[in-house]
């Protein structure tokens, strides 16, 4: 009985090994099709105008920092969609 459980177990640790082989190799192709995220340097002086026209001086950038936040796009949309006055 114990060697059956043990076959069992052995077998149930190899198809999950093998799972997570699988789920790895398609994790390292999804990120290496991912495209780079490159600060230019048009990027940081459309950004140091946009900061420059709301604030009404000339900002010092010191440091950018990409992060992604689905909250923000969430919101960002929800304001684009709230905007549009919709015809009944």
């Amino acid at each position: 009985m114990d060697e059956i459980k043990q076959d069992e177990m052995l077998q149930l640790l190899r198809s999950l090994n093998d799972e997570v082989r699988e789920l790895r190799s398609r994790i390292d192709a999804l990120e290496a099709n991912q495209p780079k995220r490159v600060i230019t340097e048009e990027l940081v002086c459309i950004l140091s105008s946009t900061i420059a026209a709301y604030l009404g001086v000339k900002p010092r950038i010191r440091q950018i920092r990409l992060i992604s936040s689905e909250s923000w796009a969430h919101q960002g949309r929800a304001t684009i969609q709230a905007s549009h006055a919709l015809k009944r």
